[in-house]
């Protein structure tokens, strides 16, 4: 199995590191109550997607 020749240095290990970030989450509006929430799921306020009422949402 091969082995390095030599040490890898700081400089060249955090260069290859760069494209390692966090990205933000996507987030997108409502239509019906115009929250933030993430695309393609169900909204927790108003509980429609795609223009359906899919599931009731308890009143706090």
């Amino acid at each position: 199995m091969p082995v390095p020749k030599r040490k890898v240095s700081k400089q060249r290990k955090r260069k290859r590191l760069t494209h390692y970030k966090i990205s933000l989450p996507t987030i997108i509006q409502c239509p019906k109550c115009k929250m933030y929430i993430r695309p393609h799921t169900v909204c927790r306020h108003c509980g429609f997607y795609g223009g359906d009422r899919l599931h009731e949402v308890k009143e706090k």
